[in-house]
């Protein structure tokens, strides 16, 4: 390579990195930075001002050595991926559903995409706040459909008692306290997030079945294959790494959930729908535990990063490219 042509290289990645570095510093001043010094806080006892060091005694507290502390975050991460158990599982189900239609030949297919698509790029906390309203104990439009099938007004929001132990205890069956279910409360925000990210998901779903070439579907047809053969076996592994990417997506997303259980229950009630991060900003904002609390978050950090890798490891080798 003659020397001419060397700094004419040098030369043009230096303006690339030029072009980034405006990036790359917001990305390192906002994200990189804090995230070192939010652990660096996670080793102090740290209230408001920093106090004398403690290695990994904040971690040692959350997990066992402290009961209290060690309690409420085990049953916050309990209530995690049980809200993640309600919520993704529905979501994936329902979206794919109404991918699978609207991806077909049909009158308004354009306008039912931008109805099912509106509630994603609504505001997360003006959406939930109106939920709020629609499942008023009181006056919500919800228990005002209840009542015209014959079933009382529920408090939703406000009902720590839990799904399953509503339901018996109305037959007169008492329950274990292990066998309640989640309580209606954390139902409620469930529903919520449904609603709010069912969208998004029918919008990638679509991306994947668009991928998949015809010529599979006019080939089955012509051997005889039936529209179910031809959903199970060729849809669904076609569109297996879509499917892949909105699970994965969907979990982290789920198990990092905020705004709507702050909304619409914060917490509450009876700390049913405390999640780990409601009981990180709990602890970090309002007890101002700072070393607490950011060693409570990177503890939830680490448990998705290992979920997320247990799913490439377990799920991955299902995923057939085409």
């Amino acid at each position: 390579m003659s020397p001419v042509r060397r700094r004419r290289i040098l030369i043009e990645h230096l303006q690339a990195y030029l072009f980034l570095l405006p990036a790359l510093g917001l990305i390192g001043l906002f994200k990189i930075f804090p995230t070192f010094f939010a652990l660096y806080i996670s080793l102090f006892r740290w209230d408001v001002v920093q106090g004398a060091f403690r290695g990994l005694d904040n971690y040692a507290d959350i997990l066992f050595a402290n009961p209290t502390r060690a309690e409420q975050f085990w049953r916050s991460l309990s209530t995690t991926f049980t809200f993640a158990l309600l919520t993704v599982p529905l979501t994936m189900a329902a979206a794919l559903t109404v991918a699978v239609l609207l991806f077909k030949p049909i009158r308004g297919r354009s306008f039912y995409r931008t109805l099912f698509y509106l509630p994603y790029v609504t505001s997360l906390v003006a959406a939930a706040t109106i939920f709020s309203y629609i499942f008023h104990p009181n006056f919500g439009i919800v228990n005002e459909v209840l009542g015209l099938v014959g079933i009382g007004p529920q408090h939703w929001f406000n009902e720590p008692h839990g799904l399953f132990e509503l339901i018996f205890s109305a037959a007169g069956v008492t329950l274990p306290d292990w066998a309640w279910g989640p309580s209606l409360a954390l139902i409620g925000v469930a529903i919520f997030n449904i609603w709010h990210f069912f969208g998004f998901q029918v919008v990638i779903f679509m991306a994947g079945l668009g991928n998949i070439s015809p010529e599979y579907y006019e080939a089955a047809r012509l051997d005889g294959a039936s529209e179910r053969q031809i959903f199970t076996k060729i849809t669904l592994p076609l569109l297996s790494p879509t499917t892949f990417f909105v699970f994965t997506i969907a979990m982290i997303g789920t198990l990092r959930a905020f705004e709507s259980i702050y909304v619409m229950t914060n917490g509450g009630p009876l700390d049913t729908t405390r999640t780990t991060t409601m009981l990180i900003f709990r602890t970090f904002f309002q007890q101002t535990q700072l070393g607490l609390g950011s060693a409570m978050a990177f503890l939830l950090t680490l448990i998705i990063l290992l979920f997320t890798l247990i799913q490439f490891r377990v799920l991955g080798r299902r995923v057939h490219y085409s």
